[in-house]
């Protein structure tokens, strides 16, 4: 009998759980134009995290910055910013900012990343400085993917490529 009255409150418990378990449903949700170094939470002009309050708005109405790249000077002294395609990936569009001094990559900046609900947040608040120091240690786009930020690498990786390729690194 006491074996039952256990395995029942462990079933309840285990279903329980997976009940509670909230996944992220915010696939088109907006997205929040902002450096690494901002806080997660920050908006960058343009109002893009107003979408997330207006169902309407598809990620393609998302007004995004774009810049067009420069190609590299020739001087080591000159800093030049040059940014990666726009990747769009299951979560949103994710987009890579680089700043090359001397042929050098000196830093990298996510300019897009899905950020249209509280988990997306938690995600990138952790992935992108990740993805920003191996990327600076590397000094290209040969680098790992970080665990649990799949989607978000997949696209990070990509506009980066498209950054690197863009500044002739």
């Amino acid at each position: 009998m006491r074996k039952i009255v256990v395995a029942l409150a462990g079933t309840v418990s285990g279903l329980i759980m997976l009940f509670s378990y909230h996944t992220s449903l915010g696939g088109s949700g907006s997205v929040v134009a902002v450096g690494t170094s901002g806080a997660s939470g920050a908006t960058g002009s343009g109002g893009a995290s107003d979408t997330a309050s207006d169902p309407t708005t598809s990620p393609s109405d998302v007004t995004t910055p774009t810049s067009t790249p420069k190609a590299p000077t020739a001087s080591a002294a000159a800093s030049t910013k040059v940014t990666g395609d726009t990747v769009q990936t299951e979560w949103g569009p994710v987009q890579i900012q680089l700043i090359v001094k001397g042929g050098n990559i000196t830093a990298v900046d996510a300019v897009q990343y899905p950020n249209g609900n509280p988990r997306d947040q938690e995600i990138n608040a952790v992935a992108l400085p990740i993805l920003a120091d191996e990327a600076l240690r590397a000094q290209s786009a040969q680098i790992d993917m970080v665990s649990g930020a799949t989607i978000t690498s997949r696209g990070y990786l990509a506009s980066l490529q498209s950054a690197l390729d863009r500044a002739n690194l």
